[in-house]
């Protein structure tokens, strides 16, 4: 009866063994992080000098692929607001390499010419255009009337800003060339989505691979913020909204999970939302 069991035994293991050996494939793997990650590289941007306008575009979505301030963009294509353009239109993104050459031999005689008292008013306008990035006071808490400092113009910050959703932050703000730009929140489909300030839609649709439904606010001249991957968007274009206006519902449009992707732009650059919103 034992030599029975033990024959048994072996001819299953044999069993076993001929069929794992007859899978040809390996077995699946899931690569959870490039799941991720693969909205973010998708992202639309744009690195050429010249783009032609597609249907459902504006100035405010365009400077937004190409991380420039949408009134560098104005003045380059001598557009006045509300920048109004059209499918087929043909935008220049960058100077004229003349002009560029010419401002750089402008730069480099007004560099010679003021000598070091030059370069010490750059590196403190450098610093407070930093501190003006974040919201901060400039002159002992004070900003003049025109926002002058030093020949540069400054913002007046935004006194308030509040969390666009409720929920747990999965992927902070990054400087990495291919870093999360603003950071994401996790959700349910339907959750609310608010203004986080009091600003005019300036964006509001699809155009943007990467984004999903997407919605970009204009809070002031020099401060934007984008809501993404939204199931539905609950406002237009031109529309003027308050702080904590319902805005969208949460969705996963292009992502690969409900969230929210959340960013805030100051002059064109991304700079780290969690800096402006409240502490939790």
């Amino acid at each position: 009866m034992l030599k029975i069991i033990k024959i048994s035994s072996y001819c299953c293991l044999v069993f076993i063994i001929s069929a794992c050996s007859s899978r040809h494939t390996p077995a699946p793997i899931v690569d959870i992080q490039s799941a991720q990650q693969l909205n973010k590289k998708n992202r639309d941007s744009i690195k050429a000098s010249q783009y032609i306008v597609q249907k459902g575009e504006t100035l405010y979505s365009i400077a937004w692929r190409a991380n420039s301030d949408v009134r560098s963009l104005a003045k380059l294509n001598k557009m006045h607001a509300p920048y109004n353009i059209f499918p087929g239109q043909k935008i220049f993104l960058s100077a004229k390499s003349s002009k560029v050459n010419q401002g750089s031999s402008y730069s480099k005689k007004l560099n010679k010419s003021s000598g070091t008292t030059s370069k010490k008013m750059h590196k403190k306008a450098l610093a407070l255009n930093k501190k003006q990035a974040y919201g901060e006071n400039v002159s002992n808490g004070k900003i003049s009337k025109n926002n002058h400092v030093n020949g540069r113009v400054f913002s007046n910050k935004i006194r308030k800003w509040r969390w666009p959703t409720y929920g747990k932050v999965i992927a902070k703000f990054s400087t990495a060339t291919q870093g999360n730009k603003g950071i994401d929140i996790a959700g349910q489909r339907g959750n609310r989505v608010v203004a986080a300030a009091a600003g005019k839609v300036v964006y509001a649709g699809d155009a943007l691979r990467g984004y999903g439904n997407l919605i970009i606010i204009k809070h002031n001249d020099d401060y934007l913020s984008a809501y993404a991957h939204n199931d539905r968007i609950l406002v237009k274009e031109q529309q003027r909204v308050k702080a904590g206006d319902l805005i969208a519902k949460m969705g996963n449009t292009d992502a690969q999970r409900f969230m929210l992707h959340f960013e805030v732009r100051f002059r064109g650059k991304s700079v780290n939302p969690l800096k402006y919103l409240p502490k939790k």
